[in-house]
């Protein structure tokens, strides 16, 4: 019998980097796409300062013509929305059909600094005013912590600080944090054995990765990450976006076709069937095209 894994996958990462700005009715259609094609936990919005992410400026009225549309017989999907500060909070927490709020947590104290302007004093405190106002609110939380993987920064890095980071949270009572290789230079064998380090202080934890990689390295990420016990895979049609810090142009999200691919050549059940793909596969392949000024993959 095969596993099954839980997939997230991931347009607001996809799209937050792009030149050019994707209509909002546009938005809304390709995640209704993503829903109407199998897709349960969907990162599709966030809410940050306009100034610096424009792409993602319209995320109330996104998920506002999203929830307008999905039919009622459809099964209401997860629907993450990332925010960096109380402000963000808000104004998530105000917005219908956002049933998740995400929050990327950073191990390294330049990447902090340079993402939040926060100490990390300022951004664990954050995080437990995010635990109590989500539970409050009825919403769930992810936690993801950036820089998992390495430290591009020549600052400390270690599993011992992951490890310690994710017993805090523990204590706070955060219940799913994802491993973020934020720069995607993480290689297989340190992806499965930083995961299987870490593993064991996380107790009551659902915990996944968010990896990015060059593509010849994606399918070995993502089954050394499976083999070391991860169930939680986050991913974005095609491999668009990633970090624009990586100093790398084909670094980027891992394509969740590759995902699909090594999941099954695991023995593992991702829930999706590739032929409802092919519609919003055309799409992702439409925004490379006439959004991001990259060429279409077949």
């Amino acid at each position: 019998m095969s596993q099954r894994t839980k997939l997230i996958e991931c347009p607001r990462d996809a799209w937050q980097g792009l030149p050019d700005f994707i209509p909002t009715d546009y938005k809304a259609h390709y995640l209704a796409e993503l829903i109407g094609a199998g897709f349960r936990h969907i990162d599709a919005v966030s809410f940050v300062s306009p100034k610096h992410v424009r792409q993602m400026a319209d995320s109330e009225e996104v998920m506002a013509k999203l929830t307008a549309s999905l039919a009622d017989s459809l099964e209401s999907p997860e629907i993450i929305g990332i925010v960096v500060n109380e402000k963000g909070l808000e104004r998530a927490l105000a917005t219908p059909g956002v049933t998740t709020i995400g929050y990327p947590y950073s191990i390294s104290a330049y990447f902090r600094r340079a993402n939040a302007n926060m100490t990390r004093d300022e951004s664990r405190a954050l995080v437990e005013t995010l635990k109590k106002e989500t539970t409050a609110a009825n919403r769930d939380l992810v936690i993801y912590i950036s820089m998992a993987f390495g430290n591009p920064y020549d600052e400390p890095w270690g599993p011992e600080i992951v490890q310690d980071t994710l017993e805090w949270l523990k204590d706070v009572r955060v219940r799913t944090v994802s491993l973020a290789d934020t720069v995607g230079t993480a290689s297989p064998e340190l992806v499965g054995d930083l995961f299987r380090q870490v593993r064991d202080h996380v107790g009551g934890i659902e915990l996944g990765v968010h990896l990015h990689s060059r593509p010849e390295n994606g399918e070995a990420k993502i089954l050394a990450a499976y083999e070391a016990g991860c169930r939680r895979f986050d991913s974005a049609l095609t491999g668009l976006g990633g970090c624009p810090f990586a100093g790398d142009n084909l670094v980027g999200n891992i394509a969740t076709e590759q995902v699909l691919a090594a999941l099954r050549k695991a023995g593992a059940d991702p829930g999706i069937d590739n032929a409802r793909l092919t519609k919003v596969l055309a799409m992702t392949n439409e925004i490379r095209a006439k959004y991001a000024h990259l060429p279409v993959l077949n």
